[in-house]
């Protein structure tokens, strides 16, 4: 069985408060692009991990991989063989763990099914995962867990996701944070609510990682009508009208920083 591990992306992310438990008070919109990772898996004796793809080296213990440990919270009856393709960088703004993870609770459910307390063992394993189970759009409070639906008018979406490949942890970005409260998320459709809101994130994590700055200008330079980073950073999205106002910023951004990574894909 195979399934993709979906990017996900924080239309807007509201800092509130920082808690008496050291975590963060959040408001969240997280949205997901139909590309990503990709996680393969087969019936095997023991559960056995490998990985490949272009950022499988950044990841050094496999055993400590959050796909393992997503894979051992569950109760299975087999052995699984699983192969990650990691196609997303690491340490990037786009739950790429947290995403794997959320693909191995799917493959399980669609073999086994999940128990009931999965979103509290997703929880246990990071504030983005119980997200990324179903990853479709939908709104995060407390540190990310406590999910709300939301209507969707962004489904299909064209998005343009860069990265200046360098790794940005979140643990800094967030101490990094000022501490003042902007304000709660803002209501409406997503659209609305992605063009009215914030990622009170982005100061921080500039101030860390200058060059998101630099993908920011890039990416507000295209025909996007919005452009904004993802999570802690250091990747940034753009959303267009069109495929190929997308296409046309993804080739002119490839020609002016090679370098740069970039992933296209639509909003599920």
């Amino acid at each position: 069985m195979k399934e993709t591990a979906y990017a996900k992306i924080n239309l807007a992310l509201h800092v509130r408060r920082r808690r008496e438990d050291g975590y963060h008070e959040l408001e969240t919109v997280f949205a997901f692009v139909d590309a990503g990772d990709l996680v393969s898996v087969a019936p095997a004796e023991n559960d056995e991990f490998r990985m490949v793809g272009e950022f499988s080296s950044q990841l050094t213990d496999p055993f400590d991989n959050i796909v393992m440990k997503a894979l051992s919270t569950l109760p299975r009856s087999e052995g699984w063989a699983v192969t990650l393709e990691k196609n997303l960088p690491v340490a990037a703004g786009l739950g790429g763990g947290s995403a794997d993870a959320g693909a191995v609770f799917r493959l399980v459910e669609r073999e086994y099914g999940l128990p009931n307390d999965w979103h509290a063992r997703a929880a246990g394993l990071g504030a983005d995962v119980p997200a990324c189970v179903a990853s479709v759009a939908c709104v995060g409070r407390g540190t990310g867990t406590e999910l709300e639906p939301v209507a969707n008018d962004l489904a299909g979406t064209p998005v343009l996701l860069v990265n200046p490949r360098i790794p940005l942890s979140t643990g800094p970005v967030f101490k990094a944070w000022d501490a003042i409260d902007r304000g709660p998320l803002p209501t409406g459709d997503l659209r609305t609510v992605a063009l009215t809101g914030r990622n009170d994130l982005e100061t921080p994590a500039i101030s860390l990682c200058p060059v998101i700055a630099e993908v920011l200008d890039a990416l507000r330079g295209t025909p996007a009508w919005l452009a904004r980073m993802s999570g802690s950073g250091a990747t940034c999205f753009a959303l267009f009208d069109s495929d190929d106002a997308m296409a046309e910023a993804a080739s002119a951004l490839s020609a002016s920083h090679p370098d740069w990574w970039q992933l296209a894909g639509h909003l599920r």
